[in-house]
């Protein structure tokens, strides 16, 4: 009797099934779905497309299928994994209900103490340059002024936490130190959006299983300057045509 090659070779095609000896003769009983070929006409979920994607896995997995956020501006270059876009969502809901509160930061940069002159401030410098009112202990904490009591300020007054988590904060993060406070407060709510950098959220999860449960962006599929594009996309209103003076 005859071996059928599906297992090897696949039918995915009339004419594999066609050539396979035990199915050949069969080909015209499945007629143009002949064999395995029917799989063909399934395709991933649904998402406004983007173009290819050039982010590749998202920065807590995912395919390498794009997706276009709702409040991504029409014509904008960036692109998105459909787990960004499912992460960012929530953020983005809750930057719309305080869309009211006009005296907000838009951002407020959780970082460990060594990154405070590189990856930190490049991050901030890369928002700032794109309108983001960001909240950055560099500049924002004068002499003489209590540190916690400035960051409790900052907490409570800003849209967003950004978290950026990279070797320097795992080590900083085991101490306890006021990097853990400010990343107790911002877990506390749904506007935190961790971005990992020079790390993995492998390695994040030996530290904070809390945050890596949480998905976010990671400079392994965006460069810095893309994951600040992202970052200022999620958190700009545009007014309404209807609303603009």
């Amino acid at each position: 009797m005859a071996r059928c090659t599906a297992p090897v070779l696949g039918h995915r095609s009339a004419s594999a099934a066609a050539n396979c000896p035990a199915c050949g003769s069969r080909g015209s009983r499945y007629g143009r779905y002949g064999g395995y070929s029917s799989y063909e006409s399934y395709s991933s979920p649904s998402y406004s497309s983007s173009g290819s994607s050039g982010g590749g896995r998202s920065s807590s997995g995912g395919s390498g299928s794009s997706a276009r956020p709702r409040w991504s501006p029409a014509g904008s270059p960036m692109v998105y994994t459909p787990t960004e876009v499912l992460a960012l969502t929530p953020v983005r809901n809750s930057v719309e209900n305080l869309a009211k509160l006009a005296d907000l930061r838009d951002v407020f940069l959780c970082h460990a103490w060594d990154d405070r002159q590189g990856a930190a401030k490049e991050l901030h410098d890369l928002l700032e340059s794109r309108g983001v009112r960001v909240w950055f202990s560099e500049k924002d904490v004068g002499l003489g002024v209590p540190l916690l009591r400035a960051i409790d300020k900052g907490l409570a007054n800003s849209k967003v936490g950004i978290v950026l988590v990279t070797p320097a904060l795992l080590r900083r993060l085991p101490t306890e130190g006021i990097a853990d406070k400010e990343l107790s407060a911002l877990l506390a709510r749904e506007r935190l959006v961790p971005v990992v950098h020079g790390t993995t959220y492998e390695a994040l999860r030996e530290v904070s299983p809390l945050l890596a449960s949480r998905s976010g962006l990671s400079t392994a599929e965006n460069s810095m300057a893309s994951v600040a594009a992202k970052l200022a996309e999620l958190v700009t209103l545009e007014l309404c045509p209807a609303t603009k003076p």
